[in-house]
């Protein structure tokens, strides 16, 4: 890392998780966090346009990345925009690398490779010592993570001056990535598909709640650390996601983010077009049990398929040296993560689908 930050930049903040309490109820708190607008369903925003693209939209908004058909050819692009302000607040390089690596991930559960990013840079006033520091950390960061992940940055802008009474927005450095499929059939969604489908995490969840959804919410806490990102374990995790998509070994992939797993999980099983689907989890770990359910560790994708290809699913990871859990099975009409969840669908539906309507009084 190269100089520390300017001496009236005072956004990073030390988080000492002995003194944030568990939460008294866990299904309270998950439906706090789908309840919240930077978790919960956009349909309210996306339905206010029109997304068919001339008929050629095959996913539409509501799954981890669009994907629309080049008419005339096999092919397809699956589209995703991305960013994290908060994580940017805290630390700007780091948040810049998840901007990234989330936008890649989402591009990835649709099916699609990687192809490149546009990226629309907010701040404040960069003739503040501590603005011009984050505009730099965060151009630093984004450069990191597309030299990993071998995408190029092929547009952007910048918008500077973003303030209010002098007071400056989060450093807001949002990533638009684009991915390419081969063959637009091949696309995948991040909902489950049908009960007895067995259900898996690619990745590793550690002990982190710095800058997470969680913290804010449940605990009004803006501070601590990011959830690191290893460059080299989200380039494994993300290819063994593919090679799966390609073999059709899943029936669902799904980035896990804000929120963490519990919030992805809840919306495998609600979003879709069909009726919901439940599951049934078993969680262990040495971790407190709040970050297992609301931690924001990265690196992580959430898959669903037949037990028949759960034998192939783990040689592929095997071979990447990605971490692989069997977390349950897609079945009944409750989202239940022993022993800490319990609920049922209609009620994580209602927090999360009327989120924003309930706020826009509409």
């Amino acid at each position: 890392r190269p100089a520390a930050p300017p001496a009236d930049f005072d956004a990073l903040q030390e988080l000492r998780l002995d003194r944030v309490p568990l939460p008294g109820d866990y299904n309270q708190t998950l439906l706090l966090l789908l309840d919240s607008p930077n978790i919960a369903s956009k349909a309210w925003v996306f339905r206010q346009y029109d997304y068919l693209v001339r008929s050629n939209t095959v996913v539409e908004p509501g799954s981890d990345a669009a994907v629309i058909r080049i008419k005339g050819t096999h092919k397809g692009v699956a589209l995703s925009v991305d960013c994290n302000s908060r994580y940017c607040a805290l630390d700007p390089y780091v948040g810049a690398m998840i901007a990234v690596v989330e936008s890649a991930r989402n591009v990835v559960c649709a099916g699609a490779e990687p192809l490149g990013i546009s990226d629309c840079l907010n701040f404040g006033n960069p003739e503040k010592p501590a603005i011009m520091w984050q505009f730099a950390e965060s151009v630093r960061g984004i450069r990191d993570a597309c030299v990993a992940l071998g995408v190029p940055v092929v547009s952007g802008n910048v918008s500077f001056y973003n303030e209010t009474e002098g007071h400056a927005i989060p450093p807001t450095p949002t990533i638009a990535m684009v991915g390419l499929l081969e063959h637009v059939d091949h696309h995948m969604t991040q909902w489950f598909k049908a009960e007895g489908d067995v259900i898996v995490l690619l990745g590793r969840t550690r002990e982190e709640l710095g800058a997470s959804e969680y913290l804010a919410l449940a605990h009004g806490l803006v501070r601590g650390a990011p959830p690191w990102i290893d460059l080299e374990v989200e380039k494994q995790v993300q290819r063994v996601c593919l090679s799966a998509i390609a073999e059709g070994l899943v029936r669902s992939a799904h980035d896990v983010g804000e929120g963490g797993l519990a919030v992805a999980l809840s919306e495998s099983c609600i979003c879709g077009p069909g009726p919901a689907l439940g599951a049934v989890i078993e969680l262990a770990g040495a971790i407190r049990p709040d970050a297992l359910l609301f931690g924001e560790s990265q690196s992580r994708i959430l898959v669903s398929l037949r037990r028949r290809n759960l034998g192939r699913l783990r040689e592929l990871a095997t071979a990447a040296d990605v971490p692989f859990a069997v977390l349950g099975e897609v079945r009944g009409r409750r989202l239940v993560i022993s022993p800490l969840v319990d609920v049922g669908l209609e009620e994580i539906q209602h927090a999360w689908a009327t989120a924003l309507p309930r706020r826009m009084a509409v």
